[in-house]
């Protein structure tokens, strides 16, 4: 099974889609999916399906969706059957794939890729490139595992509360590793290469610390010192007037370095426990 939710739901047994065009299946598979080979409790697709307020039918009616699911499955794994081979091994089934549980429901990938546990590697690979200074190893794992995102998470699913959560947690992600790679593109000297890219994600992000601070460094870098020192203004009123706060010391310091052109002080962005994300809307 190959499973993509980095975007726009794609999910594939055999190569042949399973996902269904009706929105509350497709809920549900975009749940099991995300958490493949790991039980769904029933408890999280119904509150998925229809928040804290659910019908006194909503057990038999999640029933009725799995098997619509179930069926699209069947279809997937006949034409496996029919491509296959004499003496091929048994093929999987149905409730093979889907499979009931006391507690909830399992999708069985079989062994197939999910696009989000291979970001989540290709990450991992990075982050550890990162902390052993491998900067250009670390560009490069981070960068591929950007690659594997289309767009926002479930962009064509409908989400309720667990998607939604899931969803942030994703974007999360992306953030971090995003953050990263253009820390390590920052050391290997790539300043005017990332100013387009920054120029973009931090009027996306107002209020991103991190991401603000690599920009103010990608520009004094390339000889703009004086736009610089405008991104930290920037920052800072949006900052005051959205959040009631300051600016982290980190940043401040960065902007002070910037300020005074000590080049020996300003060698990287500043980084803070927690950065504060509010996307413009």
């Amino acid at each position: 099974m190959d499973i993509e939710v980095l975007g726009a739901l794609a999910v594939q047994e055999n190569g042949i889609s399973i996902t269904p065009t009706a929105p509350k299946p497709r809920q549900v598979l975009a749940l099991l999916a995300l958490h493949a080979d790991r039980v769904v409790p029933v408890s999280a697709l119904i509150e998925e399906l229809w928040g804290t307020t659910p019908p006194r039918s909503a057990r038999t009616t999640l029933q009725t969706y799995v098997l619509q699911l179930r069926e699209l499955i069947a279809v997937a794994v006949e034409k496996d059957e029919q491509d296959a081979g004499e003496g091929e091994s048994r093929r999987r089934t149905a409730k093979d794939v889907l499979v009931t549980m006391p507690s909830g429901y399992l999708l069985a990938s079989g062994g197939g890729e999910s696009d989000v546990r291979m970001f989540e590697r290709l990450a991992g690979v990075g982050y550890r490139a990162m902390d052993a200074g491998d900067f250009p190893g670390a560009a490069r794992q981070l960068r591929e595992a950007l690659m594997l995102w289309s767009g926002t998470a479930f962009a064509d699913v409908q989400a309720g509360a667990q998607l939604d959560m899931e969803i942030k947690r994703l974007e999360e992600s992306r953030l971090c590793a995003l953050d990263q790679r253009i820390e390590a593109d920052l050391r290997l000297g790539r300043h005017r290469e990332l100013l387009s890219e920054l120029t973009v994600l931090v009027n996306r992000y107002r209020t991103h610390e991190s991401l603000h601070g690599q920009f103010m460094l990608a520009l004094y870098r390339s000889g703009r010192r004086g736009e610089a020192l405008e991104v930290y203004q920037r920052l800072r009123a949006t900052l005051v007037r959205d959040l009631g706060l300051e600016p982290s010391a980190g940043l401040r310091r960065l902007q002070r370095s910037i300020l005074t052109a000590n080049p020996e002080t300003v060698t990287a962005a500043p980084k803070t426990a927690k950065e504060r994300l509010v996307p413009t809307s």
